[in-house]
């Protein structure tokens, strides 16, 4: 068994975060977003991972590796545009190599894993599994649709009316018979947006006899790709952490509610912190309030500051802000500081290496 993992894109929701780092290197929890992935692949035992990239390659080689410290070995497939879902699986055929996969989408996340799905998969003898869950706005997604009997046949991008409350989320496992799709004259084709479509996979495999089967995901899904949702997710995973550690220092003028992470080298210093809050490693807070829902990176300094419902990257300095930040999400290496007039509360959404220099 092996895997593919999208992670290409160009993440423009996202902008401008995205113009200098890929959406799937964004944290959620203070982890990048690929890793949710990756620990769902590695979960069910599955050690051939490939990663399907774009520019933003030598980034991912950088925290991945060749996935050695994961226990896993990780190739590399470039896909220089994003001609669609379906595309991933074609480019991919030379690295299956015959075999079953699971097919995960690189920014979608399940709270509950997918070990459930994968099992049914494993141990059945479907030729594909189309994962479902239900879903109030599932108009927005692939739907499938089922017969009288509950027999899938066929699923439908976007219905205007769908006919049950099933959505299909970014998870799809197959057997090499899917590259049947994409040969002969009735290969599938691009969608009129130009992208080889996911569904259209299924919907080939059912129009040829192959044997697909659905199965429901447990648990919370998240696909995270605008900075609301971001945001909302990130207090999903904080609210699901049970383990908080504290490595770091925090000294007697200092109050912490339960539920926070405190990194190695950190300090905190005559401040108020309420959780569920995880904060990383050689970061620096005094004389500050941090609010719940808040992720803080390496190497960050927050002083004479408040900050809630907030993701900061690497190496954010935040200094003397009079008013509350909330509900941002702030780049590596950017600098807040105030100057000299007053403002109550800010909401912020900033790329990597900005100064942002606030008047009270």
């Amino acid at each position: 068994m092996k895997a593919i993992i999208a992670a290409g894109g160009k993440g423009t929701r996202m902008y401008p975060l995205t113009f200098t780092s890929s959406k799937q290197l964004l944290p959620i929890a203070n982890k990048p977003l690929i890793m949710f992935p990756l620990e769902d692949i590695i979960s069910v035992g599955i050690k051939e991972i490939a990663l399907i990239v774009n520019d933003a390659r030598p980034e991912f080689e950088k925290l991945l590796g060749n996935g050695e410290k994961l226990g896993v070995h990780i190739t590399y497939i470039d896909q220089p545009d994003a001609l669609g879902l379906a595309h991933v699986v074609k480019i991919s055929e030379e690295f299956i190599d015959g075999d079953d996969f699971v097919y995960h989408l690189g920014d979608n996340i399940f709270t509950k894993g997918i070990k459930k799905p994968f099992e049914q998969f494993k141990e059945g003898n479907a030729d594909a599994v189309l994962t479902v869950l239900e879903h109030e706005e599932n108009y927005r997604l692939g739907v499938p649709f089922f017969d009288d009997n509950n027999n899938l046949i066929k699923v439908v991008e976007k219905p205007e009316n769908p006919p049950n409350k099933f959505g299909v989320p970014g998870l799809y496992m197959f057997t090499s018979k899917v590259f049947e799709a994409f040969k002969g004259d009735d290969a599938i084709k691009p969608s009129p947006r130009g992208e080889l479509e996911i569904t259209d996979l299924y919907n080939y495999m059912l129009s040829h006899g192959y044997n697909v089967k659905v199965a429901e995901l447990e648990g919370e899904w998240r696909d995270p790709g605008k900075f609301d949702n971001f945001l909302e997710t990130n207090k999903l995973i904080l609210e699901e952490i049970k383990d908080h550690k504290m490595e770091g220092e925090v000294d007697m003028g200092s109050k912490l509610s339960d539920g926070v992470t405190l990194g190695k080298g950190s300090s905190i210093i005559n401040s108020q912190i309420v959780g569920p809050v995880v904060i990383g490693e050689n970061v620096t807070i005094r004389n500050s309030f941090i609010g719940p829902y808040t992720c803080i990176g390496n190497s960050s300094e927050i002083e004479n500051s408040k900050i809630e419902y907030s993701i900061l990257l690497e190496d954010v300095h935040i200094v003397d802000v009079r008013g509350k930040i909330e509900a941002s999400m702030i780049g590596k290496h950017t600098q807040i500081r105030r100057t000299s007039q007053m403002s109550p509360i800010y909401s912020f959404t900033i790329a990597d290496n900005c100064r942002v220099d606030l008047s009270f």
